[in-house]
């Protein structure tokens, strides 16, 4: 009998998820398929692989070497679809995923149109939450993959990047900032700010970025905090704080003479947008097209 690459992903994912039932979430199956495949591939080479308990699932002696093996397929299987994915044609389908807000109001509005023209029968349905929401989503829920604005260490989700970005000061132009194109570290933690939410990828970036410069995240003047781009480009507008946000997401503001950004001295927000995706579900081959896509694009905004 030869051996099913099926099933080693079908183990690999069972092994990964801890559970028939979230496995077969993850893999869009029947518990009792899923099951039935563990079985077959346990009659194949005449072991065990799992210990069923009511309380857990282990992995046997057997289970154990195996598993790195079975990670090996599944990694593989998802590196041929990507190579393969340039060569592509006829793609049919929905895809469905999730983006961070930025990437989700602002990068990816302006950057499917000739996607979905190279491809008239792709329809995409995408989701929009924060980065955190997700992971979470990922991990636990079964979505197949995001796209979002900061790398997780969560175990259950592999990140790749795909697209670059940078995030800018901005302050409204009747601020005495907005005459400038520049100004000091010092000055800024002097100003009231108004951020992203916790959670969110741009707040992620902004913190980590001022702590290599010796400043933590309570030393800053955060008079608010909002759940989108839009409010807090609203509040800034207002007169409420500056903020720190993508270039793609204040494009339009600046051209209306609405917002200014401004950069800060010695202060580089670079960051790249990241794919995520389960690491025990496939990634939908559609999708590696997309990812592709995206990856042979020049990322920064004009």
């Amino acid at each position: 009998m030869s051996l099913n690459v099926h099933q080693l992903h079908i183990f690999y994912t069972v092994a990964e998820r801890g559970s028939f039932s979230a496995a077969a979430q993850a893999l869009h199956m029947t518990q009792p398929a899923v099951t039935m495949q563990i079985q077959s591939l346990e009659d194949r080479f005449g072991v065990k692989l799992l210990l069923r308990s009511t309380k857990k699932l282990e992995l046997t002696e057997a289970g154990h070497c195996l598993l790195p093996q079975a990670r090996k397929a599944v990694e593989l299987m998802r590196e041929t679809d990507s190579l393969m994915a340039k060569y592509v044609e006829d793609l049919k389908g929905q895809l469905k995923f999730a983006a961070s807000l930025t990437i989700g109001e602002y990068v990816l509005p302006r950057l499917l149109g000739p996607f979905l023209l190279q491809y008239p029968e792709v329809s995409v349905s995408m989701r929009v939450m924060n980065t955190s929401e997700i992971v979470e989503e990922i991990a636990h829920h079964g979505l197949a993959f995001g796209l979002v604005e900061a790398p997780t260490d969560d175990p259950a989700v592999s990140t790749e990047p795909v697209m670059n970005d940078e995030l800018v000061l901005v302050a409204p132009v009747a601020h005495p900032f907005a005459s400038r194109e520049e100004v000091t570290l010092e000055e800024v933690l002097r100003e009231p700010l108004v951020l992203r939410e916790r959670g969110s990828g741009t707040r992620q970036v902004m913190v980590e970025e001022l702590e290599r410069h010796g400043i933590k995240e309570e030393q800053l003047r955060i008079v608010s905090d909002f759940g989108s781009n839009g409010a807090v480009k609203s509040a800034v507008e207002a007169g409420l704080g500056l903020t720190c946000l993508s270039v793609w997401s204040i494009k339009n503001e600046a051209a209306l003479g609405l917002l200014k950004p401004v950069r800060i001295r010695g202060v580089a927000f670079r960051r790249q947008f990241y794919a995520v995706r389960s690491k025990s579900a496939d990634l939908p081959f559609h999708a590696s097209v997309l990812l592709e896509y995206l990856r042979g694009l020049t990322h920064e905004p004009s």
